[in-house]
């Protein structure tokens, strides 16, 4: 089948944030006082959106960690370009979808504002669509969010696909009714994917047009 319409992930699938995201978690985790985490384990902790990042990196939820959400998702927002870029391939696949007249839209667990910011920096003109977490969207694997690009670009979910990095994209694409296609030159490996339900994995940006 050929699916009109392409809904990514951002994190691990288009953009490789892990070294911003690290910094951020890390600055936060110093000014509050705790103890720093490994890259490999900021890796581990994406996925579920900021507060869950945090949450885990934190070991917990303390009484002050909404003053430390909002500390993080400050200096992120203010620094999440830094050492971020796209993943190799990942332009030439966004122009070839424009190209054959593809709908492309980003869902994202990442605050709204950081999603749209870059999406904006990084592809312009590429992505019509760019939904991230808000008050009233429920985070993935809710379906919500994919729902709500849907709605914008008038998809059906069947003729959508999910394209994501984790098992959480993996969940989300069931919740919402569409296929998925999984990566793994993200943030989790080709054997956590098929061990968490994954249909299809792929190695390349290139690859998926061979599908879509």
């Amino acid at each position: 089948m050929r699916y009109t319409t392409c809904i990514f992930d951002l994190d691990g699938t288009l953009l490789d944030t892990l070294d911003d995201l690290t910094d951020a978690v890390n600055f936060t985790l110093r000014r509050f006082g705790y103890k720093e985490r490994s890259r490999d384990e900021i890796r581990l902790f994406v996925g579920n959106g900021a507060r869950r990042l945090l949450e885990r990196s934190l070991g917990g939820t303390p009484e002050n960690f909404e003053e430390i959400m909002a500390f993080y998702d400050e200096y992120y927002t203010a620094h999440s370009t830094g050492k971020t870029v796209p993943y190799p391939g990942v332009m030439e696949l966004l122009r070839e979808l424009c190209r054959r007249e593809r709908k492309v839209a980003v869902v994202s667990n990442k605050q709204d504002a950081a999603v749209k910011k870059l999406v904006r920096r990084y592809f312009p003109g590429l992505i019509s669509v760019a939904v991230g977490q808000k008050k009233g969207v429920g985070p993935k694997p809710a379906p919500d969010s994919v729902r709500a690009a849907m709605a914008e670009l008038w998809s059906e979910s069947w003729e959508c696909v999910y394209i994501g990095d984790s098992d959480v994209d993996i969940m989300t694409a069931r919740a919402a009714g569409t296929a998925v296609i999984s990566v793994d030159w993200g943030f989790r490996s080709r054997d956590f994917l098929m061990q968490h339900g994954a249909g299809t994995v792929i190695s390349s940006p290139g690859e998926l047009l061979k599908l879509v």
